[in-house]
């Protein structure tokens, strides 16, 4: 049964139906129990009454007139016969043996004229003992009729159990369904805005609100991806328009050699520094786009890294690149958990930031320093005009970029990095003015465990 609406019909119909032929068992076990406790004492009470007087009921008739009441008989010690006022009683080896004081008393079932008796031999004072019987045809009948009964009953409980077993299964499983068909829908439409109708506080309500929890993540992701997208796109639109424009130009020149002096050489001189400088651009945009679409899966793996090291190898990467200013940074080991490769990626972003808005023969700065007992706090200090109150807090957006900045060259994707990577790194990014002028670019990240 693949269905599982039928494997928990089928689950609850087994419990149910085990249960209720346990305790049929149960029960007849235990009324057998019963009635051959009773029949041991009614034997034993008998016996010991008899063996009180034997004079007085050797000669005593049928117990009451009654066949189905005790029989009993007198036997000697070598096992004879010497009295049986309610007919003879078989004298078996065990009987024998209590007559002749060789046994405890002993009882055991005999078969008497057909019927199926239960006998207790019991010894005599001066030897010889008393057998007693007990008629138990009727008490076999009347535990077949309860085993037929149970029996019955076993069976009305597992057909109930069936039905109770499909009862459960559709009850138990009906928010299940709702929220299947929910989920459907959801697949088919492809509106992740609309959550999923949750009531109740059972696990199935928990599945429902993870449910629309990853719903939420699932659309979110989806909304960045887009903008992501289109705001890369308009990004490239820029720099493939300009390079496609220059290059058309210099082709045209090429192909029409008569009007080679439309454009003198320090005019195409000037238009190749160009082309170059929107290449390195275009590149550096493809680049950081990479970076903010990586996947963790495609990721480093984490592990110690000593950030002074990683701020050293930033500093001197950058220091080539920027020669017009002057970096200083004193190494503290400082050990945190990472990926030394995004890492250095994010502290030569913030470098060149630093560097870009320095004026020649600025010096930037770099601090890493301990803020308090759980993190680590790496600051970046420049000299440059610094950045506006209401820029601030949308430096680490992407694609952003203040007014100051839009007639310098740039993405707006590099502090957009800087903050993606701290945050993947447990730790935080923030801008702030700097005293008397300039920005201080601080990256908090956390001490391992």
């Amino acid at each position: 049964m693949k269905s599982l609406h039928g494997r928990l019909a089928v689950m609850v119909a087994a419990a149910v139906a085990a249960a209720v032929v346990v305790m049929a068992g149960a029960a007849l076990l235990t009324v057998a129990a019963l009635h051959a406790h009773q029949v041991q004492a009614t034997l034993a009470t008998e016996a010991q009454a008899i063996a009180a007087q034997p004079g007085q009921w050797q000669a005593t008739p049928t117990y009451g007139g009654k066949p189905f009441g005790p029989r009993w008989q007198f036997v000697d010690v070598s096992g004879t016969v010497t009295a049986s006022p309610t007919g003879l009683l078989p004298v078996t080896a065990a009987a024998s043996a209590v007559a002749a004081g060789t046994s405890p008393p002993r009882q055991e079932e005999v078969r008497i004229d057909g019927s199926v008796h239960q006998m207790l031999t019991v010894p005599l004072d001066g030897g010889g003992a008393v057998q007693v019987a007990l008629n138990q045809e009727r008490s076999r009948q009347s535990l077949t009729m309860l085993a037929g009964l149970l029996a019955l009953v076993c069976v009305a409980g597992v057909a109930g159990a069936a039905w109770l077993g499909r009862v459960v299964a559709r009850a138990g499983l009906a928010p299940v369904e709702r929220l299947t068909d929910a989920v459907e829908r959801v697949a088919v439409t492809m509106d992740l805005g609309c959550p999923i109708e949750v009531t109740g506080t059972d696990e199935v309500a928990r599945l429902g609100r993870s449910v629309n929890t990853m719903l939420a993540a699932i659309d979110t992701s989806r909304r960045a991806q887009r903008t992501l997208v289109e705001d890369a796109g308009h990004e490239l639109r820029t720099p493939l328009t300009s390079i496609r424009t220059n290059v058309e130009l210099l082709l045209r020149v090429e192909q029409r050699p008569a009007q080679a002096h439309l454009l003198p050489a320090p005019d195409r001189a000037e238009l190749l520094a160009d082309l170059d400088s929107q290449v390195r651009e275009l590149t550096t945009l493809t680049t950081e786009l990479v970076e903010l679409s990586r996947e963790d899966a495609t990721r480093e793996t984490p592990e110690p890294v000593d950030l002074a090291d990683v701020v050293a190898a930033a500093v001197a990467r950058v220091r080539i690149r920027a020669a017009t200013v002057k970096f200083e940074f004193h190494p503290v080991r400082a050990m945190v958990s990472g990926r030394a490769g995004e890492l250095e990626r994010m502290v030569v972003n913030v470098l060149d930031n630093a560097a870009k808005w320095s004026p020649p023969g600025a010096t930037v700065t770099v601090r890493v320093e301990a803020a308090g007992p759980l993190w680590w706090e790496l600051a970046v200090d420049d000299e440059g005009p610094g950045i506006a109150a209401a820029d601030r807090p949308h430096v680490f957006d992407r694609f952003y970029r203040a007014p100051a900045a839009r007639a310098l060259p740039g993405s707006g994707l590099g502090l957009a990095i800087v903050a993606q990577t701290a945050a993947q790194h447990g730790g935080t990014a923030t801008a702030g003015a700097r005293e008397p002028h300039g920005t201080t670019v601080t990256i908090r990240l956390p001490r391992p465990a």
